[in-house]
């Protein structure tokens, strides 16, 4: 390390600095507001603090004019998330949360991008009794938000399910043992007391008082496929399998996706591989990698919080030198691997043991009954029936995991009695998109996402069929701010919410998720998008290479410059 001097940014703490300090590990004073009759809200210090007990407070946008005229109070509800590393959960969990989603939210479940589940219009009145019955269901909300590690992410592939299964217990062992170790979850939702021996004041051997600066995600990837989006990742692991055996993890830092609109001291970044360790070492390099962006990380400036300003900051030897130096021990040499895309593999796949895995197309993630498709109540009735598990993707598709071969037949039965389906029948562009809830619940929206994105797909896959790119794989995704979390930043072609109506246009990330996009045009509404996206995807069906993907064709071609670092994501 030389005579460099670690040291965290000057400037004095944010306000979210302030209220972790004063709420005493957490608690704040949540426990009283959430009883107070008086408003469906909750204070913003304490709306801060709720994150990391797994909830925002969010109003209903749609309605907020209606209600100010009526001089009411906004329509505040919570958006609640479930951690579930590796997005695995048991058929009886599924259906407490259906169940809970119908009695106590919006009556809808959201599939996200981080293998988690969300639901959406719960009120305040209704908070405490869902996160009990959660709790019951051996699931919890606990750090799915917040300055702390969040949901660890995991490669659910049905064609390496041995792999899968171990690589999903170290997801799960890395979860658990990342947990705050507060009480204040227990007791403010669970009704725990102190019972004798309980120390009188909560302690955070890794985290500390202040928790962390910002949040810090983590994911574990088995190649070829990089589903999780492992260079998304603050602390990625590449999953090394050599003879059919898991020997350890490729050790990558430093990724993120969220930025601000005009400011350039803001980026997406690319974590970067830095060595290999065995996987009985994963949890404390975890652990002391945490440590670091604890300790280092800027608690100054919110927007330049997050690990990988740290990481780049500091350099990516210096943080590698201190890493080894808290470890005691060297990581080894990276070891090689490869990757080929990043999205999901539908329908029935055989894994081992002679069980089936059916991957099914959840557009956005969103698990409702629609007017001619009743997906919410088909899974409801498969999952009465299923007896293996149910695995969220990366992409926010559902994989009905390990069936045996007599429940396979009557879990066919039901999904077509449903109408659910791998999506063959859509193109292999919507098959391939994404996006964030935005309008009308999140805060941070300023544009339509979800809502929006299946509509214009409509339009852009006329161009698609027109072009005879029907069956052709390109990765796009859409958020209504540049928050990323639906990790844009990696999508061939992206949209990032500007304004209602408008959106910044993204081209030319890697088609398996290894570099960045580049803005093509800035804050252009549908028209301009279809205009230009008849352009450039008339031009890849004539002139693309054999084997070329789409977002390597724009760099080729000149369309966009190649974003090889996220320092020089904005030139």
């Amino acid at each position: 390390m030389g005579n460099q001097i670690l040291k965290a940014p000057d400037g004095p703490p944010s306000d979210v600095e302030r209220i972790k300090a004063d709420s005493n590990y957490l608690h704040g004073t949540l426990k009283e507001v959430m009883l107070d009759p008086i408003s469906a809200g909750i204070p913003d210090d304490d709306n801060r603090l709720m994150k990391h007990h797994g909830s925002y407070l969010q109003d209903d946008r749609d309605l907020r004019n209606e209600r100010q005229k009526q001089k009411l109070e906004p329509a505040y509800q919570f958006m609640l998330r479930v951690r579930a590393p590796g997005g695995v959960v048991t058929p009886e969990q599924w259906l407490v949360l259906d169940e809970l989603a119908e009695k106590n939210a919006n009556g809808t479940i959201k599939l996200t991008t981080r293998q988690s589940f969300q639901m959406h219009g719960i009120l305040k009145w209704n908070m405490k009794e869902t996160i009990q019955e959660i709790d019951k269901s051996l699931l919890t909300t606990l750090a799915a938000c917040g300055d702390v590690n969040r949901n660890v992410m995991c490669n659910p592939n049905p064609d390496q399910s041995e792999i899968h299964a171990e690589v999903y217990e170290w997801a799960k062992y890395l979860s658990d043992y990342l947990l705050p170790r507060t009480r204040a979850y227990h007791e403010i939702w669970l009704d725990e007391e102190k019972v004798a021996g309980t120390p009188e004041i909560d302690e955070e051997p890794m985290y500390g008082a202040l928790y962390l600066p910002r949040k810090f995600k983590i994911g574990i990837a088995v190649p070829p496929s990089n589903d999780i989006d492992v260079f998304s990742q603050d602390l990625g692991l590449i999953a090394i399998v050599e003879n059919g055996k898991l020997i350890g993890f490729n050790v990558a830092i430093g990724g993120g996706m969220g930025m601000s609109h005009g400011d350039k001291a803001t980026y997406p970044q690319i974590a970067r591989v830095i060595g290999f360790c065995t996987p009985e070492k994963v949890v404390e390099l975890a652990e002391k990698t945490i440590t670091i962006q604890r300790d280092y990380g800027n608690r100054s400036v919110r927007k330049n919080a997050r690990f990988k300003y740290t990481v780049d900051r500091l350099g990516i030897e210096t943080v590698k030198a201190e890493l080894e130096n808290r470890l005691g021990w060297s990581l080894e040499d990276a070891k090689p691997y490869h990757f080929d895309h990043n999205g999901d593999r539908y329908g029935w796949v055989k894994g081992v043991g002679g069980k089936w895995h059916y991957t099914l197309f959840v557009q956005n993630g969103r698990v409702a009954d629609f007017s001619e498709y009743k997906l919410k109540t088909g899974l409801h009735e498969i999952a009465k029936v299923h007896s293996g598990d149910f695995r969220l993707t990366a992409n926010q598709n559902l994989i009905i995991g390990n069936v045996s071969s007599q429940k396979k037949k009557k879990i066919n039965e039901l999904m077509e009695q449903y109408g659910l389906s791998d999506g063959k029948h859509h193109t292999a562009l919507r098959r391939s998109s994404m996006a964030c809830v935005a309008l009308p619940t999140c805060g941070l929206a300023m544009a339509e996402s979800e809502r929006y994105l299946p509509v214009l797909m409509e339009k852009i896959e006329d161009i698609v069929n027109v072009n005879g790119l029907r069956d052709k794989e390109i990765t796009i995704r859409m958020t209504g701010c540049p928050n990323g979390c639906a990790r844009p930043a990696l999508a061939e072609i992206a949209f990032v919410g500007k304004a209602v109506g408008r959106y910044n246009m993204y081209l030319g990330a890697a088609h398996d998720g290894s570099r960045l996009n580049k803005m093509y045009r800035e804050n252009i509404g549908e028209e301009e998008i279809l205009k230009e996206l008849s352009v450039i995807l008339s031009r890849y069906a004539k002139e693309r290479q054999e084997g070329e993907h789409f977002g390597d064709f724009v760099i080729s071609k000149g369309i966009v410059k190649a974003t090889t670092d996220g320092t020089n994501f904005h030139e």
